[in-house]
């Protein structure tokens, strides 16, 4: 199986262990980060500081994307 590169330039999965049961959380970057923001609002530039969990409906695609990672 190939991984697809653009999914995995986007998510970065974490694998945590809590009393006994595997987890896996997927982890992405906030959108539109790039240039313009100072015309943001101050709770907008906040939010974008910090990085999203995504769903589990988008995990099941991702990691099918992502087989090695």
């Amino acid at each position: 199986m190939k991984t697809h590169n653009a999914t995995a330039n986007r998510f970065t999965m974490i694998r945590k262990k809590k009393a006994g049961v595997k987890s896996t959380q997927i982890i992405k970057r906030s959108e539109g980060q790039d240039h313009f923001n100072a015309r943001q609002s101050g709770k907008t530039r906040r939010n974008k500081r910090s990085d999203n969990t995504q769903s589990n409906a988008m995990r099941k695609t991702i990691i099918r994307a992502l087989p090695y990672n």
